[in-house]
């Protein structure tokens, strides 16, 4: 759904070997996860399920692979969202995606600073208040605090960056938010 080549790209570019696929075996062998996307929440989850991908990419990362979100492919890891109508996600975390709630103009489109809740090895060498670029109308409501790596603010404040052991997803991207954004995925593939 979107941001496949400039993601491939990036983790490239920081080291890692990239094979973008649509076979449950490929994703099975994988050492890690990631999935990105720009686009409604609702084809989404249709297109990994038409793909037969939603039970694979469940069983792996529930069972330790890491992964990784991007933008769309955070609000994915959340059991629902509010967009469109209700939809089912993947539910690999608790909680929910609901519309920005702000007076701002929707989507949030550009660059916005990050306020780190809590220490993780993902941002290591990235300073408490970097900025990386935001496009987006929906943000992410965890179900427990612990989960929550990084707020946003844009006129109300959003999570803007999740962590519970293997998983991390990210709203803002980071292929597209320069070296700081780099670091981010190779402290991934690291």
């Amino acid at each position: 759904m979107g941001n496949l080549r400039s993601v491939e790209k990036a983790l490239e570019k920081v080291g890692a070997e990239v094979i973008v696929t649509r076979d449950q075996d490929q994703v099975r062998r994988a050492d890690a996860l990631v999935l990105p996307g720009v686009g409604a929440f609702g084809d989404a989850m249709h297109n990994l399920a038409k793909r037969g991908l939603v039970d694979v990419i469940r069983e792996e990362t529930l069972g330790g692979k890491p992964f990784l979100g991007i933008c769309l492919g955070l609000d994915l890891i959340f059991e629902e969202s509010d967009e469109h109508g209700l939809n089912q996600g993947l539910g690999l975390l608790p909680g929910r995606v609901e519309l920005l709630s702000t007076e701002l103009k929707i989507p949030h489109i550009g660059w916005n600073d990050v306020s780190r809740r809590k220490q993780s090895r993902l941002l290591a060498d990235v300073p408490d208040g970097s900025f990386f670029y935001f496009v987006h109308s929906y943000a992410v409501v965890p179900a427990r605090d612990s989960d929550i790596l990084c707020t946003t603010d844009y006129g109300c404040s959003f999570v803007s960056a999740v962590e519970h052991e293997n998983i991390a997803a990210f709203q803002f991207h980071p292929e597209k938010s320069s070296s700081l954004g780099l670091s981010i995925l190779k402290n991934f593939v690291q």
